[in-house]
């Protein structure tokens, strides 16, 4: 019970950050689609793109407007498949696409053939 008030201060911490990140899903993602078209993994356009699930993992400040930022991504198919990937890329501000984009797949869940 002493260590209760340090508890609660470390749980709310995170959420008083003030620090904000660009929201810059759109260029990695676009890029993840193309790449997994290129090596056909499956087409975007058999992707059902309101299933996509976009997860900021980490946002790193690196510069005064550069931010190196790590999304995870769930892309669905219409046959209900999933590709799970993580990009990492630089972006600011003003531009997302700083830099090119590191695509890593994860993991293909295919539900049916």
């Amino acid at each position: 019970m002493k260590n209760f008030p340090l508890i609660m201060l470390l749980a709310i911490l995170p959420t008083l950050s003030f620090a904000k990140a660009p929201n810059c899903y759109s260029w990695p993602m676009n890029m993840t689609k193309m790449w997994m078209r290129n090596a056909r993994i499956v087409d975007f356009k058999n992707l059902e793109e309101s299933k996509t699930k976009i997860t900021l993992l980490a946002s790193e400040k690196k510069g005064k407007d550069l931010y190196t930022q790590i999304y995870h991504f769930i892309f669905y198919d219409k046959k209900g498949n999933t590709y799970e990937v993580v990009t990492k890329s630089d972006s600011s501000y003003e531009e997302c696409s700083i830099s090119d984009v590191n695509i890593y797949l994860i993991s293909k869940n295919y539900t049916s053939f």
